[in-house]
């Protein structure tokens, strides 16, 4: 039985381990952080089409047990005047609506269920250093552990080790805005349960989802210089929440109260991406997710085509005669449909690009492949790439 380490145990690490082992592999995931809680103050939103890759997996009751659903959107004005409602998605299969998580819980529920499944999920593994042979890969960890395999799964994210070992040239670039979440149960919004809320201001996006439990997550994405590293290794929630609330006071909207009512756990990150044409692939090894094709937050795809990178990498190496043609089908079927929501992401974020006037987010890229993404990620169908034109 072909053996494999998939190093990362996150969203798309877990994912992959799981559809690896739906399609008869021996796979172990090594994961740096000691436990399930890595970025748990975060959240995030998960898509039609995550949740379909989810489906495909048998983990739809896993994740769908947390957080909560948001089968709409609606957008304001600057001036807090609902210009547009529309719906998020597929929402009507209860299944595969969007879905507002923490991201820590959804890593947990992830995990729990590979568990679950006898899926090996190693803890407080970081990885050194990758050595490639003719036949297999070894993986070395800094507690001294060392795996070996017949093939290495790099999703070990943004700043990934895996891919560094084979593309040191390649360094993630800042999008041109930096991210703020945070959380509240005091805000006067407790009533706009059901949908996402996106506001078109004139300082930044902002956008809110209120949970049935009545506590408001909110994230603001603001255009201008990077956080200094410094800062975002000592966070200043407070003054963070001061320098939004200026901003979004120059609106009549909702968001700064929202952001004035938050407590210190407010987080912030840059908008990063990794550049279009980044190698995935050397030998046996190959990365995924954000290793591979990480994107602003814009689209709100990043956890999504994660997903979907893990079902179709399983069909792919199920469906394939050998490795290397397994590798290269995976990489024909995606890296059209994720490069391009990293590029028109980046747009966004760097406003060389405007969202459309019914809709805050732009929706999940068509591109050619996209029409067949239904096919490719049927777990039932042999994977097929798109043909020419399908999806233009």
């Amino acid at each position: 039985m072909t053996r494999i380490l998939v190093i990362g145990g996150g969203i798309a690490g877990t994912a992959t381990a799981m559809a690896l082992h739906k399609a008869g592999f021996d796979v172990t995931a090594y994961e740096a952080h000691p436990d399930t809680a890595e970025d748990i103050g975060a959240f995030l939103t998960l898509a039609s089409n995550g949740m379909r890759a989810l489906a495909q997996l048998g983990a739809s009751d896993a994740v769908t047990s947390i957080g909560f659903p948001l089968p709409s959107m609606r957008v304001l004005d600057g001036q807090g005047t609902e210009v547009a409602r529309v719906p998020l998605g597929e929402a009507g299969n209860a299944q595969l609506r969007y879905r507002c998580l923490r991201r820590g819980e959804l890593n947990a529920a992830l995990q729990g269920e590979a568990v679950r499944r006898g899926i090996r999920v190693a803890h407080g593994a970081r990885l050194v250093s990758v050595e490639a042979g003719p036949d297999q890969v070894t993986a070395r960890f800094a507690d001294g552990r060392v795996a070996t395999g017949d093939l290495l799964i790099g999703a070990d994210g943004l700043h990934s080790t895996v891919r560094r070992a084979f593309a040191p040239d390649t360094v993630p670039v800042y999008a041109g805005q930096s991210v703020f979440y945070g959380y509240t149960r005091t805000a006067a919004v407790t009533a706009d349960t059901g949908h996402l809320t996106m506001v078109r201001g004139s300082t930044g996006t902002f956008g809110y989802a209120v949970s049935p439990a009545g506590e408001t997550y909110w994230f603001a994405r603001v255009s201008g210089p990077a956080l200094p590293a410094g800062q975002l290794a000592h966070p200043t929630p407070h003054h963070w929440r001061e320098h939004l609330v200026e901003l979004l006071r120059q609106d009549a909207t909702p968001a700064a109260d929202i952001v004035a009512s938050s407590s210190d756990g407010i987080m912030a990150t840059n908008a990063t991406e990794i550049p279009p044409g980044t190698p995935w692939r050397s030998g046996r090894t190959l990365i995924i997710g954000d290793a591979a094709h990480a994107a602003s937050p814009a689209t709100g795809q990043g956890a999504s085509m994660a997903l979907e990178d893990a079902v179709i990498l399983a069909k792919a190496l199920r469906d394939a005669p050998d490795p290397e043609n397994a590798f290269s089908l995976y990489e024909t079927c995606r890296r059209p449909r994720v490069e391009h929501n990293t590029t028109v992401s980046g747009q966004i974020s760097r406003g060389t690009r405007t969202p459309p006037r019914d809709a805050g987010r732009t929706p999940p890229p068509q591109r050619p492949g996209d029409d067949t993404l239904a096919a490719q990620l049927d777990w039932h169908d042999v994977l097929r790439p798109a043909v020419a034109g399908d999806g233009a």
